[in-house]
């Protein structure tokens, strides 16, 4: 369920997006390409279909993905670079957003904003920077379920142990690759060693 991309041009970004230091553009850019090689690896082997193409010597046949049956949903705000990235390999994908708000005393999450298009017969990729306790993400998935899509895939940046086993456990349909597996979590459910807040990181707002 849990599948780790094994990939040295990653984990290179992986490496520079830990540094505290990194200005927010870069920082954005760097998680927008992991977030490339992520679908890369995850769609690898992809159904295809054959479509009519005019090319230069007349109208020929190719394989091309069906683009518009994925549906990329990141949860806002701190998976926006995140979209940027797959939408740039699959220009044709759609979007939806959900936006949750993490209690920090409780540390649970609540949804406050729904914008997800239409997703019978749909593949819903979720797309979620951090799983740290794994309770977003388990919230995000539930509510994706509701709308019944043909399969949910989940791309991630850098999880807990803990996280990761929380939601495959809770959730066993649900592919989740990710970028990096850090150690552990603190006592305020922050991974380690991690990267910090993401959203605050993307968006000067710490």
């Amino acid at each position: 369920m849990v599948k780790k991309i094994d990939n040295s041009l990653i984990l290179n970004y992986i490496s520079k997006i830990r540094n505290i230091n990194l200005d927010s553009f870069l920082f954005r850019k760097y998680i927008s390409e992991i977030a490339k090689i992520l679908a890369i690896s995850a769609f690898e082997k992809e159904e295809m279909m054959c479509k009519k193409t005019p090319t230069w010597i007349g109208e020929q046949e190719f394989l091309f993905l069906d683009e518009e049956k994925y549906v990329f949903i990141p949860i806002l705000r701190a998976a926006l670079p995140m979209l940027d990235g797959v939408l740039e390999v699959m220009p044709n994908a759609k979007a939806g957003f959900l936006a949750l708000k993490r209690d920090e005393e409780t540390f649970e999450s609540k949804l406050f904003y729904d914008r997800v298009p239409n997703l019978e017969g749909k593949i819903a990729v979720l797309l979620d920077p951090m799983v740290a306790t794994g309770g977003s993400l388990d919230y995000a998935i539930n509510i994706i379920k509701k709308k019944n899509p043909a399969k949910i895939i989940s791309f991630n940046v850098i999880g807990s142990p803990e996280g990761l086993e929380f939601v495959s456990s809770r959730h066993k349909d649900v592919d989740i690759y990710i970028a990096q597996i850090d150690k552990e979590l603190n006592n305020k459910k922050y991974i380690l060693p991690g990267i910090g807040d993401a959203g605050d990181r993307a968006y000067n707002t710490l």
